[in-house]
């Protein structure tokens, strides 16, 4: 089934282009489904970006899902037009009445901040409040997990002594868990950050369960024990470029960055980086979508 977005949303072409099925508004209304209905707090400056990226994983379902996007009001984007923040993008107010099958909200390149600094912290935790009430299951993607655990947990954030960037192996902790079904013994994650959240707290919380660990990038997917949350500290919805552009971006800046790690053939960015991951991102989001979400919210989403 396809995945139902704006009709005029850039994702819409880049989507078309790669054969995915989308179906817009105007052909959506003609069909009698009740399609999971999914918000997107869009955090990341790259927005269309990040949208397409999200959108893509979303696709890759027999479901029927119908996306909306959540902007924060207390933060003005700098990097996409005002244009289309107010097309495509609400705000708390204009949902904070409705229900959601899920949530998922992005990173965000604050991580040097503590959150209370964030100018948008305090509306973060309105939503995420608001949240347990009204969205059935969240998925929190890098700094977005880093806050929510921090919010929901308390579990602190740590500075690295060095950017975690690169392509990572990680190792599944619960073969049996849904989350992980067909995920294989080895995978590989993207990460992107300056900070990690420790194995050790994560243990002491007995509603929490660590789904997969990394040697080298530590902690990666979390799940609360009623599985109505989920926590990612890498980016797995990354196309193939997203860190060759921040690599390159951070070069053009001036600032001292390694090559990712197990990124670019023979760590030569002049080749075309190599992409291991897509796999299990699809596996992940239509994981998510079908075990946690399609399965287990309310037909009536207002007895949610």
């Amino acid at each position: 089934m396809p995945i139902k977005i704006a009709n005029e949303l850039p994702a819409h072409k880049s989507l078309e282009s790669e054969n995915i099925f989308v179906m817009t508004e105007d052909r959506a209304m003609s069909q009698d489904i009740r399609p999971l209905n999914i918000l997107i707090l869009n955090l990341m400056p790259t927005k269309i970006e990040t949208e397409t990226q999200i959108l893509r994983l979303l696709s890759n379902s027999p479901l029927q899902v119908e996306v909306e996007l959540l902007q924060v009001k207390s933060h003005k984007s700098k990097n996409t037009s005002e244009e289309h923040m107010l097309k495509f993008y609400k705000t708390f107010d204009e949902i904070c009445e409705k229900k959601y099958d899920g949530l998922i909200v992005t990173g965000a390149p604050v991580e040097n901040l503590e959150f209370e600094q964030v100018d948008y912290w305090d509306e973060l935790c309105t939503i995420f409040e608001w949240s347990k009430k009204n969205v059935y299951s969240t998925f929190h993607i890098c700094w977005g997990a880093q806050a929510a655990l921090y919010y929901h947990y308390g579990i602190p954030k740590y500075p690295l002594e060095e950017k975690l960037f690169g392509v990572f192996p990680h190792k599944c902790l619960d073969t049996y868990h849904p989350l992980m079904r067909g995920v294989d013994d080895t995978f590989y994650v993207p990460h992107s950050r300056h900070t990690e959240n420790r194995r050790s707290d994560i243990a002491l919380v007995k509603d929490l369960q660590i789904l997969s660990y990394s040697e080298l990038a530590g902690v990666h997917l979390i799940s609360d024990m009623d599985c109505r949350n989920f926590f990612a500290t890498g980016h797995s919805e990354y196309d193939r470029e997203t860190l060759a552009k921040e690599y390159f971006r951070d070069i053009n800046k001036g600032l001292e960055i390694k090559v990712p790690y197990n990124y670019f053939p023979d760590d030569d960015p002049n080749m075309l980086p190599k992409m291991c991951w897509k796999g299990t991102a699809n596996l992940l989001f239509t994981n998510w979508l079908n075990y946690f979400v399609y399965q287990q919210t309310p037909y009536d989403l207002s007895t949610l």
